[in-house]
């Protein structure tokens, strides 16, 4: 990747990751993961016709995971915005903490960082069939754009799994426990803070060193979940390519202080 523009890079990265993240999700709909019944009971759909359709939604799932490897079309990538914050808003709908929806900002975090970066393409199309490609051209203003809606992604999704920790969410206290702590509820809470200043670090003076520690620290601790642990390493893809896409973005421009710059995301240039 070193013949690559900065931007180019964070393309990558973004795509690499919404792909994870449809592949992974859809394979939990194919293997039918029990507590997606909790979620489509929020639309009053029973038991067994849940596990009727979860194999076509999983299918769906990681048929727009292809696209987006092999043919990025615009529409597949607004599918994954809407398609990311209503799986996410389903977990507290159905009872969970409000944390889940916020930890999985990478869900829906990376495809709109995406929309903003290839805004700056040099022969962009309105078309929503046409691919959102790699000829990106250089807007430093549009960049700094891109950046800011990457580290509130990354501040999100970080704080919200340290809010997990915090509040001792069962999974994760499972997950320490086989990892050999002999305190893993001390161990969740203290991971947790961390996380939480870690969050707030990136939001307020993001430094590419920190970002790429973030970055191994997420790659890493997503592979030690008690159950369907690849498939969960998968589905997570979105966080892992928003991190790595504002570590390249944090390298180039070394942002002192957290400005936003004032968004201009009209649905004509998307």
């Amino acid at each position: 990747m070193t013949n690559l523009t900065t931007e180019q890079k964070m393309y990558y990265a973004l795509r690499m990751g919404m792909a994870m993240c449809f592949i992974g999700h859809g394979a939990f709909g194919i293997i039918t993961k029990q507590i997606w019944c909790n979620y489509f009971a929020v639309f009053g759909i029973g038991h067994d016709l849940a596990f009727r359709l979860m194999p076509s939604v999983g299918i769906l799932d990681i048929i727009l995971g292809v696209i987006i490897l092999i043919y990025p079309v615009r529409i597949a990538v607004w599918w994954l915005v809407i398609w990311g914050v209503v799986t996410a808003l389903l977990r507290p709908l159905s009872g969970e903490p409000f944390a889940e929806f916020i930890e999985r900002a990478g869900n829906y975090g990376a495809p709109v960082a995406m929309l903003f970066l290839t805004s700056m393409q040099i022969k962009n199309s309105n078309r929503l069939l046409s691919p959102v490609s790699s000829d990106i051209g250089h807007d430093e203003k549009k960049l700094q754009q891109v950046t800011a809606c990457l580290r509130i992604i990354v501040f999100l999704l970080l704080a919200g799994h340290g809010w997990l920790n915090v509040i001792e969410k069962k999974a994760l206290i499972n997950q320490y426990a086989l990892l050999g702590f002999s305190d893993p509820v001390n161990t969740a809470v203290t991971t947790g803070i961390f996380e939480i200043v870690a969050a707030f670090v990136v939001l307020v003076r993001p430094f590419s060193y920190l970002l790429l520690i973030i970055f191994i620290w997420k790659m890493s601790s997503e592979l030690f979940y008690p159950h369907y642990t690849l498939f969960e390493w998968i589905e997570r893809g979105g966080s892992y390519g928003s991190v790595l896409a504002l570590y390249f973005a944090t390298k180039k421009t070394s942002h002192a202080s957290f400005r936003l710059p004032k968004f201009n995301f009209s649905l004509s240039n998307y």
